[in-house]
């Protein structure tokens, strides 16, 4: 909710978003709609049942949710890789791009959509 709140009314963003996030052998893409329809899909190809403390199972569940509460359609997959923490990390990032992108500010005030509304 907090994103949601954040970004208040949606009007002059660019609304959709695409980053790629390398770490040494991993690489991750991300792709979202400010869109007010949440979904997520995600394949990040863990092996691993935990990164450090952190049970891999959590992190698709962290996507999923930042996704619902935030509104956003968003898809994130690891591309490749075969360490696990630069699998999790390089997607975190590649998020965080594709964030940045869709939020960017247009200079206009118009609401993303040929409907007008989100």
């Amino acid at each position: 909710m907090t994103f949601k709140q954040a970004l208040g009314e949606v009007r002059g963003i660019r609304r959709y978003g695409t980053g790629f996030a390398p770490l040494d052998e991993a690489l991750s893409r991300a792709v979202v709609d400010i869109s007010s329809r949440p979904f997520c899909v995600t394949d990040l190809g863990l092996k691993r049942e935990k990164i450090g403390e952190l049970s891999t199972e959590m992190i698709p569940h962290v996507l999923h949710s930042f996704a619902m509460a935030a509104g956003v359609t968003m898809h994130v997959d690891v591309l490749r890789g075969t360490n696990d923490h630069h699998r999790a990390e390089s997607a975190f990032k590649a998020l965080a791009i594709a964030l940045r992108q869709a939020i960017e500010r247009t200079g206009g005030s118009e609401v993303p959509s040929t409907k007008g509304v989100l």
